[in-house]
């Protein structure tokens, strides 16, 4: 998951107020029940400190947060008086979550809207084809193609005019295949799209395929579902969608593993993976994490760690951090510290679920853990 959309909150200084908020179910007693829980999170921020404009600002948001437009809920992030950020949830949080502290709360927005991949879907016949975006944020036209409109039937007759003619249709298929494959694959570059789902015809659209780059093929899919013809959407189209965009969001994270397994700190070898918050603290301030792994039930994700101003500035210890010319930091979540540090860095963060007793030792130890832009040599000790 790439993290550039919460930019906003770490060109400000805090502390913050975090809101996870799950609206009340709309029936007759949800707008009560979600007043009563608005006012018992601005009790709990008050009672931690916030400032009377903040708590203000976050009363507000709340009181728009309504179950038909957000049935999962929202996040909110105030400094100052006023709401920097509100996030729509994906899936609801067990309970509220409200917290003022010198940093934004991250993690539990990476759990609650899930690894969520951005796809990219191309509706495709043999005139040229309609994409659109899928992600968090719902779903956003990404243009089209078209090629050429005829020919683009083919004849029964044997004739030998009308064979030269079906000839014709081949090529305008083939040329148009050519086209649609260029426009996609721009349109992949340009939306950040995570993986492509081809849909339509079924002799357009392995056409097109095949004329993708290797690159974008690798995260192609297909399915047989549906097609370009409005109308043409059904209940198992959408579930053969998504059931694409967890498929990818689950051979990331096995891939990630796999590569962290392979490149952990215990050998005598240079390695591209760090475990443990002094090491990734040290990461973190190198530049060097290129992907986050975050298991939600680690121990080291509360651990208390050391920040400037900067985020860039991080340490395991407050001794650390001054010598490091941190002249006043302050104490902070490591989930918090390293999640704004890989987020300004461009890194990319994976959740890892939670996993059997037998292989949790696999997993990031305390729950934290790195893959490296580029490899160290292990400190001797």
């Amino acid at each position: 998951m790439q993290l550039s959309f919460l930019e906003p909150l770490f060109n400000r200084p805090g502390p913050w107020a975090t809101v996870y908020f799950d609206p009340a179910q709309n029936d007759e007693s949800g707008p009560k029940r979600r007043e009563l829980s608005v006012r018992e999170v601005c009790r709990t921020l008050e009672e931690e400190g916030a400032d009377a404009a903040t708590t203000q600002a976050v009363r507000d948001a709340l009181m728009n947060v309504s179950p038909a437009e957000d049935p999962a809920g929202r996040v909110i992030f105030a400094v100052g008086g006023e709401v920097v950020l509100s996030h729509r949830l994906s899936r609801p949080p067990q309970g509220q979550i409200a917290c003022w502290a010198p940093l934004p709360r991250l993690t539990p927005l990476l759990e609650l809207s899930g690894q969520d991949p951005v796809c990219l879907v191309a509706y495709i016949d043999r005139t040229g084809a309609d994409f659109e975006l899928r992600g968090a944020a719902g779903r956003q036209d990404a243009g089209q193609v078209e090629g050429r409109q005829w020919p683009v039937h083919r004849t029964t007759t044997a004739d030998w005019s009308e064979r030269h003619f079906q000839l014709k249709v081949e090529n305008t298929w083939e040329h148009n295949a050519g086209e649609i494959a260029e426009a996609l694959s721009s349109a992949y570059e340009e939306s950040g799209a995570d993986l492509v789902v081809l849909v339509g015809d079924p002799r357009a659209r392995p056409a097109v395929h095949e004329r993708l780059s290797e690159a974008v093929r690798h995260v192609t899919v297909q399915t047989e579902h549906g097609g370009r013809a409005e109308g043409s959407s059904s209940a198992v189209l959408e579930e053969a969608i998504e059931q694409a965009r967890r498929q990818y969001a689950r051979r990331r994270v096995e891939e990630a593993l796999d590569r962290f397994r392979a490149g952990r700190v215990g050998t005598d070898r240079p390695t591209d993976a760090v475990e443990g918050v002094p090491a990734l603290a040290e990461a973190a301030r190198e530049h060097r994490i290129d992907t986050l792994l975050i298991r939600p039930d680690g121990a080291d994700l509360a651990r208390e760690t050391w920040v400037g101003g900067e985020p860039d500035q991080v340490a395991a210890r407050r001794g650390e951090a001054r010598t490091l010319g941190q002249a006043d930091p302050v104490p902070v979540r490591a989930d918090d510290a390293l999640l704004r540090a890989a987020a300004v860095t461009a890194a990319d963060v994976l959740i890892v679920p939670p996993s059997d007793e037998d292989d949790a030792e696999d997993l990031p130890a305390g729950g934290l853990g790195a893959l490296l832009r580029w490899t160290y040599e292990p400190t001797a000790v």
